[in-house]
């Protein structure tokens, strides 16, 4: 979702590519039906979403790597701690002191899912105006 909604707000601004990738995520899964759902009452279609691994390609190739929670965090800087300088929590960009989690809804309810969706939605100004600065 995070992937579909930051993509959606930057709309037109050229030269960012936007990409989603899991520590544990497996290759060509589909988004789960319940956040399909939950964009699509937001306006943005993510039936073709399909999931990848974090990988070293990706990694290497990421000005920044913006992360759900804590231990995503900390998954990322144990498997590619070269990446430390690159990697934040997505809620990292605002005015609170400390950073929280989003945590992930899968295998949750619908309203989870447009909770997880607000939560998102609500940090991506944030987000990018970091990435506009750097």
């Amino acid at each position: 979702m995070a992937e579909a909604i930051l993509r959606d707000r930057l709309g037109a601004v050229q030269g960012w590519t936007v990409a989603s990738a899991g520590v544990l995520a497996k290759q060509d899964e589909p988004a789960s039906p319940e956040a399909v759902i939950a964009l699509h009452e937001a306006g943005m279609d993510l039936s073709g979403h399909r999931s990848q691994p974090l990988t070293r390609e990706l990694v290497d190739a990421s000005t920044i790597i913006v992360v759900m929670t804590g231990q995503h965090l900390v998954e990322v800087l144990r498997c590619f701690p070269e990446a430390k300088s690159r990697v934040f929590m997505m809620t990292s960009f605002g005015t609170k002191d400390t950073p929280v989690d989003i945590p992930d809804p899968f295998g949750q309810s619908l309203e989870v899912y447009r909770w997880t969706r607000d939560q998102i939605a609500s940090t991506t100004a944030d987000v990018i105006l970091h990435i506009m600065d750097h």
